[in-house]
């Protein structure tokens, strides 16, 4: 998912990993353009999983039937 995507979804992709993981707090997924390394960071730190895994989950979100 590129950036221009991830930000059109990211409140689907946001409501999404909180499903997934209880943990993560609004301020764990604020999503401020040009910062997604932070982003993934949070997420990771939040739910102990690497990089790669964070990404793989954003991709395979299925936001607006993609």
């Amino acid at each position: 998912m590129n950036t221009l995507e991830l930000k059109g979804n990211w409140n689907i992709i946001k409501g999404k990993l909180k499903q997934q993981y209880a943990s993560l707090t609004d301020d764990d997924l604020q999503y401020v353009e040009g910062r997604e390394d932070e982003l993934y960071g949070r997420i990771q730190k939040q739910t102990g999983q690497t990089k790669e895994a964070v990404q793989r989950i954003i991709d395979e979100c299925d936001c607006c039937g993609e």
